[in-house]
């Protein structure tokens, strides 16, 4: 029995409740790279034209973290 034989035989056994885990799992792993690609690159495009003079302001972690009260 091939592997896309076992998935198959194994999806019978999926409760209904639980195929939408099995549904997102599969279209993650078969997602398009490029497509992927072009949104990664659409976010850097979006971050290199926001004009937020901030965007780039940074915090030192040890300050972030006493804003957060984390120790």
């Amino acid at each position: 029995m091939s592997n896309r034989e076992k998935v198959i035989a194994l999806l019978d056994s999926v409760p209904d409740y639980k195929m939408g885990y099995v549904l997102a799992y599969v279209q993650g792993i078969t997602a398009d790279e490029e497509a992927d690609d072009i949104f990664c690159e659409r976010m850097v495009e979006n971050y290199r034209n926001d004009p937020d003079p901030e965007k780039d302001d940074a915090i030192p972690l040890e300050d972030l973290k006493k804003l957060w009260e984390i120790d």
